[in-house]
């Protein structure tokens, strides 16, 4: 009699792994999670987020609505964290060493340095020029329809059109709750004379509700270019001429034919942390922009200058696929852990509330999609960066919904939204703090 192995034994895989295997692998991981016993650092983080992610990314990929119209697994992977987390199912020991892992041990950072680097120096660099330029008009123009409609509904639903534009719609659009709803805290604060406490209790709920209705609204916006595929670039932010297409098909040949190389993705990896100093380092010279935004304009120059050999950028490229394609799980699991409130979620639940936060989403997509096209981008991957990207929660956020969307290519674009359209909604509140006072 023939010995049947563990992998041999079934042919539906999660994780790539039989289901004998992966249930074997959780049962150890629980165990020593609900014994508290969980090594403290990346190793234990890693286990527990890289269990609970392919678990739920499972259920998301399988529930007939959610899969369909709602993101699907990375939709339920941030929210069902955040559930274990708000009803107490998972021990505080493994809620620490996750947050952690995320916060102090910087792993996001490490995830959006990959992705940064990658998926810049892996474009087109004749997209990469064009598409810069024509990129602000798209966030300005999902900043104005989204304050303006938000102002509007304000009024006419009896919120106050100042009072929706202020405390909902510059939030939402501010670039998160690090760099958006805490500095802008001190903004108001300052100029109405409120502790800067109180006003980010204001903030809080609105970015947190926008953040959430961002990720739903990028599943849908995924779903909609599925049924219209004129609107949608599938990943590409910039429509291409005839000739451009096949630069682009060219491209695309030579990414397929490049093998992995294990020594060139190390390569890709020093790129990657090397870029994310060096934006750090510019950002103790020049505050007032993110060091994200340096990181994301030094990569930008390297590959518009054409200064590196194609095999590092091919190995950052690499390095991109490999951290996209293996960790996005473990990173969404931090999101819904470490950064996302699920109490505060649904404390802002009124129909009035709910109604002001979608119609500042709703505005940020419809406008930066108009504007997209008028300077020749794909109406929805504008709308997803130059919109949906200003209204999430910063970095996290931009993970959250470009994975909803499938479209986790467009990083750098996010990234931009996320910090040079935050600092920019900064300098907008202080000059309606102005006009309104």
């Amino acid at each position: 009699m023939s010995t049947v192995t563990l992998q041999e034994k079934q042919s539906y895989r999660i994780m790539g792994m039989s289901l004998p295997l992966f249930g074997i692998v959780t049962a150890v991981v629980l165990i020593a999670t609900y014994m508290e016993v969980l090594p403290k650092g990346m190793i234990g983080a890693f286990a527990l987020m890289m269990v609970i992610g392919a678990i739920l990314n499972e259920i998301g990929s399988h529930l007939p609505i959610v899969k369909n119209y709602l993101g699907g697994g990375p939709i339920v992977i941030i929210f069902g964290s955040a559930a274990l987390v708000t009803y107490n199912f998972l021990p505080e020991t493994s809620v620490e060493i996750m947050s952690n892992f995320m916060k102090g041990e910087g792993f996001l950072d490490f995830y959006i340095a990959a992705l940064i680097t990658g998926s810049i120096l892996g474009m087109n660099r004749e997209l990469l020029i064009k598409a810069s330029i024509r990129y602000l008009p798209a966030i300005l123009g999902g900043v104005v329809a989204a304050l303006g409609l938000v102002g509007v509904v304000g009024a006419v639903i009896g919120y106050g059109a100042k009072e929706a534009i202020l405390y909902i719609g510059v939030p939402i659009m501010g670039g998160g709750m690090g760099a958006g709803a805490v500095p802008l805290s001190q903004i108001f604060g300052s100029s109405l004379g409120v502790d800067p406490g109180e006003m980010i209790s204001v903030m809080v709920p609105a970015v947190a509700l926008g953040n959430a209705v961002a990720i739903v609204v990028a599943g849908l916006l995924d779903r909609l270019g599925k049924a219209k595929p004129y609107l949608t670039g599938n990943g590409e932010l910039m429509e291409l001429k005839e000739n451009q297409a096949q630069v682009k098909e060219e491209t695309k040949e030579k990414e397929k034919k490049a093998t992995i190389d294990l020594a060139m993705m190390g390569r890709g990896l020093l790129l990657a942390v090397s870029f994310f100093v060096l934006g750090s380092i510019i950002g103790k010279f020049f505050p007032q922009v993110h060091s994200y935004a340096w990181m994301i304009i030094s990569v930008a120059i390297v590959k518009a200058l054409n200064i590196l050999p194609r095999e590092y950028e091919t190995g950052a490229f690499q390095w991109f696929q490999f951290v996209m394609t293996n960790l996005t799980g473990v990173l969404l699991v931090g999101i819904g852990v470490a950064f996302t409130n699920l109490q505060q979620v649904i404390d802002a639940f009124t129909i009035q509330y709910v109604l002001l936060v979608a119609v500042t989403i709703i505005g940020g997509v419809v406008g930066s999609g108009i504007v997209g096209k008028f300077v020749g981008f794909y109406p929805i991957e504008a709308s997803i960066t130059a919109g949906l990207c200003m209204a999430n929660m910063g970095g996290t956020g931009d993970v959250a919904v470009l994975s909803a969307a499938d479209r986790m290519k467009l990083m750098p674009f996010a990234q931009i939204s996320s910090r040079i359209g935050g600092a920019f909604m900064l300098i907008l509140a202080s000059t309606l703090l102005k006009i309104f006072i």
